[in-house]
């Protein structure tokens, strides 16, 4: 068993760009797509579920957008628990496959009015093979980039943050222009379907880049060590703290992420503003987190992941209902503008150095499937569920403001789960 091990080491390393960009590109398209339905939520809801309230119709839209969530978690184990035995490579060939499958159903399917119940049915099937896919994705790739890069896990990990900005930004630069360039019936009639088949060009190319790139050293010294384990199994029973701690790393930052994906909706049905106006704003914060996000990885290397991570989760805390108060006060492009800017500012800090802290809580042997495990739980309940709680919170309550008191109490729970890792490790 020794010479395994061995035999990897004297392999030539690929460039820490190839690793990245290899883990990064499924993540960017999985990315694209919750972002493009995010965005494109209203005319979802008006062509696959309509209903004589708009206000019905878009939230079962985006109940169907939550409920691919529900998945995620299964497939966190079923492709995580792969990516442990068989290794990193061939689980991201996998998921990168599905995802594709999942997005070119949404692309061909008929509207309600062509094919009636079949339409929001297949919608949701679209959304949950494309959960399950998600389910393995983050864990696996973000495993291979730390492993490949032991000294800058910080900066490594980050870059899978950095590719959903960048994929949030092509989403958001597609909105803008589309919803700038065509007219509301063009937009319902066949407009909003380009974004997502323009997604589908990504999978190929993604398929074949991970199909080339080695395992890392590390974890085949793990694999070698212990062939036979089942790192499911070792997650569910003997690491379920770890898992806690990360659902609750994930809270704020998830939460605080698709309320940024939701702005668009909450500037049209809530504000008055015209689509554009929104979409716009999503494409600043994009920008934003594209730069920052791989800064503050690269600063957490240096001095620790949670040193950065806590600061950012108390400004999140104390300033997002303020901003909320000033943007329902004052709607426009301006303030729209600013509000997002300072978001993606904390977030950038937060979730920059959140994939490093996620990686060092969990051994090799269960990195993947434990990683996986926790992020999709946390997406699953503070990510995915967040544009209807918002949506439903806001018709509770009849309060523009009431999103933020969501995004307060994950916020919380973040704080809290920092805390305690701090306290019980060695990581800071």
């Amino acid at each position: 068993m020794s010479d395994a091990p061995e035999s990897v080491q004297m392999t030539k390393q690929p460039s820490a760009a190839r690793i990245i960009t290899a883990a990064c590109v499924g993540n960017a398209l999985e990315w694209y797509d919750i972002a493009v339905y995010s965005y494109f939520a209203v005319y979802v809801a008006k062509v696959f579920f309509p209903s004589g309230d708009p206000t019905s119709a878009l939230l079962l839209a985006l109940g169907t957008f939550a409920v691919s969530f529900l998945i995620r978690p299964l497939g966190a184990v079923v492709l995580g628990s792969y990516a442990d035995r068989a290794g990193r490579k061939p689980a991201l060939a996998l998921s990168i496959l599905l995802m594709v499958l999942g997005t070119l159903l949404i692309v061909v399917m008929p509207s309600y009015e062509t094919v009636g119940l079949i339409a929001p049915l297949g919608i949701l099937v679209a959304r949950l093979i494309q959960g399950f896919s998600a389910g393995g994705e983050f864990g696996s790739a973000t495993a291979l980039m730390v492993e490949h890069l032991p000294g800058r896990r910080g900066y490594a990990a980050s870059w899978q943050f950095a590719s959903q900005a960048a994929a949030t930004l092509l989403a958001a630069t597609l909105g803008t222009v589309l919803t700038s360039a065509l007219t509301e019936e063009q937009l319902l009639s066949w407009g909003f379907r380009i974004p997502f088949a323009i997604g589908l060009l990504v999978g190929p190319v993604g398929w074949y880049i991970r199909r080339h790139v080695p395992e890392a050293p590390e974890f085949a010294r793990s694999r070698a060590t212990d062939p036979g384990h089942s790192p499911g199994r070792v997650v569910l029973r003997e690491q379920k703290g770890r898992v806690l701690l990360t659902i609750g790393v994930l809270a704020a930052t998830t939460c605080l992420n698709y309320l940024i994906s939701y702005m668009p909706t909450f500037a049209i049905n809530n504000l008055g503003l015209p689509a554009s106006t929104g979409f716009a704003g999503v494409l600043i914060g994009g920008v934003v987190l594209l730069i920052a996000t791989p800064l503050a990885g690269h600063l957490s290397d240096r001095f620790g992941q949670i040193t950065l991570m806590v600061p950012a989760a108390v400004l999140i805390l104390v300033l997002i209902y303020p901003l909320f108060v000033l943007l329902v006060a004052f709607p426009g492009l301006g303030v729209l503008l600013g509000m997002l800017v300072l978001l993606c500012l904390f977030k950038s800090f937060y979730y920059g150095p959140m994939g490093a802290l996620m990686a060092n809580l969990f051994p090799a042997e269960t990195r993947a499937t434990g990683m996986a495990v926790g992020y999709n739980i946390g997406v699953a309940v503070f990510g995915g569920f967040t544009p209807f709680i918002a949506t439903w919170l806001i018709a509770t309550t009849g309060s523009d403001l009431a999103p933020s008191f969501w995004v307060m109490t994950t916020a919380v729970l973040s704080l809290v789960a920092l805390v305690t890792i701090r306290r019980r490790t060695a990581l800071r």
